[in-house]
């Protein structure tokens, strides 16, 4: 392989469903794949022993590796064939065969079959519903459809010859059409309402069917309760609207995300409906533009110079003012005789579109800080900042959690040459300390992972406390009973306003802080690993609340009260199916604003929204 930072990568991949493209020196697409957990996918291709000889193969060739998030697995199967149709890598055989789409077919009879089909035959009569993700889903979809409506599952050689009922109609499976048992105006109801249902107009069915649930719950019917559950999860899941799916228009969507002085330009190529495109783009804004001036110009540059190699849009999506957008819009008119579209993404599907590109900008973003070369630079800008005689190798932060003194948690989070360094990762629980004494707590879990670290011979060279000259001084107190002389202690507090960017850097024994420009990348970094300390803490400290409380981290979630939780796992079932729930899913549950679904999908999956 190139010299392609693998540790790097892999600590910044999420743990997200997605699809991962595998490219060689040359940039040719090696290998797409899909992963429900992006991180243990990827990560499963580097381990130290058992890849077989055609794996070590693919491996040796990798010069670089790019990532999409999807909302879901069945987006991301759906968007993985959809890769592997369009450009054939090499290392990708299982659907060379280019096996089409499960879909289901309504067939075209005065009692129409409902049947599993494998891709749309021409001159089939009938409507056809899907794709679907896979042949499993569809046939356990029909086996439910038909207990829900009896509909028949014999094909027409068999219908046209049946004198008696079949064996389906006795179990209720169907209403047994082919001896007149069920009038056609009865079972055309049926098809109309199976149609309505496919079509993704079936919430009124669904609220039938809780309905029912909680009825039987409140008669003591928990197995019948439970076959409801199941049913009810399964038509929510057949009818997932697929967003890679989900539009015949040619459109690219365009996003910016700057993030600890890295900006990251994700294009998103939609063709036919297809998403056939995603790449990150970094430039350099060296004049210091303001993100929707440095996203315009990088649209227009890309477009007029012929960069789209998939063919310019029919529209274009991208958070950018309407008037701006229109001398582009102009000038592509002029040179290419085309007319484009221009919509900012603020409402319906497009800002769906957009949410995903917008998501994708963040963790290339990520991924770029998180770099080896880009963390020595910035480790050398904290040497900088805090006058230290070298730059540090490794940073260890400490921050305290808990509420009201309850189920105190301290966390420590490490930022080395590598970057982000979560597999050193550490939480405390504190015990026998005062319920609100955070000096006691602090002075607790720094002691004792130093007595750890001292034996080991293994110190950093940073610790950064999340406090200001109170909290400082306790833990320089710490290093002197432990007789450690080698560790620099400093200490990042909110200034006075408790804003971002304006917080105080404290040297042990300082009487006065250092007040840095918000702008330094070393100062930039210290409030990365302070964030990362905070957020590490707090889960740690929900965790153990919710032990000590017999709750469920559904009772956690910020803004949701008895209600709507109640609302949330009767159109869900459960927490685990929530969190493998696309993000849209989450605003059909009743009394769910956009806003609200947005703050539930990103506290379910640990995410930092303020990026």
């Amino acid at each position: 392989m190139t010299d392609f930072d693998i540790p790097s990568f892999l600590k910044t991949l999420s743990q997200r469903a997605g699809v991962y493209r595998m490219f060689d020196a040359d940039n040719h697409l090696l290998y797409v794949g899909k992963a429900r957990n992006l991180k243990n996918r990827v990560s499963s291709y580097f381990r130290a022993r058992g890849l077989n000889a055609k794996t070590v193969a693919l491996v040796s060739a990798i010069h670089h590796i790019e990532v999409t998030i999807t909302g879901s697995e069945v987006e991301a199967l759906l968007l993985e064939q959809t890769l592997i149709k369009e450009h054939r890598p090499p290392f990708n055989i299982l659907l060379k065969d280019d096996k089409s789409y499960p879909w289901l077919h309504l067939s075209d009879h005065e009692f129409p079959l409902l049947a599993y089909r494998r891709g749309r035959r021409g001159g089939t009569g009938g409507k056809f519903f899907g794709p679907y993700p896979n042949s499993g889903a569809v046939r356990e979809a029909l086996n439910q459809l038909q207990r829900l409506f009896l509909l028949r599952s014999c094909e027409d050689s068999y219908f046209q010859h049946r004198s008696r009922p079949c064996l389906q109609y006795e179990i209720r499976r169907c209403s047994a059409p082919c001896v007149g048992l069920v009038s056609r105006e009865a079972y055309q109801r049926d098809i109309q309402h199976t149609e309505m249902f496919l079509n993704g107009q079936s919430q009124q069915l669904i609220t039938v069917l809780q309905d029912e649930m909680l009825d039987a719950s409140s008669r003591l019917e928990f197995e019948r309760a439970g076959e409801l559950r199941d049913r009810i999860e399964t038509l929510r899941l057949v009818q997932e609207k697929q967003r890679v799916y989900g539009t015949d228009r040619n459109m690219d969507i365009w996003a910016l995300v700057e993030f600890q002085g890295v900006t990251c330009i994700h294009r998103l190529v939609f063709r036919d409906g297809r998403l056939l495109n995603s790449k990150n783009y970094y430039p350099d804004n060296l004049a210091g533009e303001e993100d929707p001036l440095l996203l315009l110009g990088y649209i227009s540059q890309f477009y007029l110079a012929g960069h789209a190699a998939e063919g310019l849009p029919a529209e274009i999506i991208a958070d950018i003012d309407s008037d701006e957008m229109t001398i582009v819009l102009d000038a592509l008119r002029q040179q290419f005789d085309r007319s484009i579209l221009h919509s900012r993404g603020v409402r319906g599907e497009p800002r769906q579109w957009r949410a995903m590109a917008e998501e994708n900008a963040r963790v290339g973003a990520q991924t770029r800080i998180s770099g080896h070369q880009e963390s020595l630079r910035k480790l050398e800008r904290v040497s900088q900042l805090l006058g230290l005689d070298k730059a540090p190798r490794r940073i260890e932060c400490f921050d305290i959690s808990h509420a009201g003194g309850e189920a105190t948690y301290a966390s420590c989070v490490v930022y080395s040459e590598q970057g982000i360094a979560s597999q050193r990762y550490r939480r405390f629980r504190i015990r026998d300390v005062a319920a609100g004494d955070d000096y006691a707590a602090l002075e607790q879990a720094v002691e004792r992972h130093l007595i750890r670290m001292q034996e080991a011979s293994d110190l950093p060279d940073l610790l950064l406390i999340d406090g200001g000259q109170g909290q400082v001084g306790r833990i320089q107190q710490v290093l002197e009973r432990l007789s450690i002389t080698t560790v620099h202690l400093w200490g990042i507090s909110k200034g006075e306003t408790r804003k971002t960017g304006w917080e105080f850097l404290w040297a042990a024994g300082a009487r006065q802080p250092i007040i840095p420009d918000a702008h330094d990348d070393g100062f930039r970094l210290l409030q990365l690993v302070r964030d990362e300390a905070h957020r590490f803490a707090i889960s740690g400290h929900r965790k153990e609340r919710s032990r000590s409380r017999g709750q469920s981290d559904l009772e956690n979630l910020k803004g949701i009260g008895p209600k709507r939780r109640r609302a949330l796992l009767l159109h869900f079932g459960s927490l685990k199916n929530m969190r493998g729930a696309p993000r849209e899913e989450f605003a059909k549950v009743p009394g769910v604003s956009q806003k609200l679904a947005d703050q539930i999908f990103a506290q379910l999956h640990g995410e930092d929204r303020s990026v």
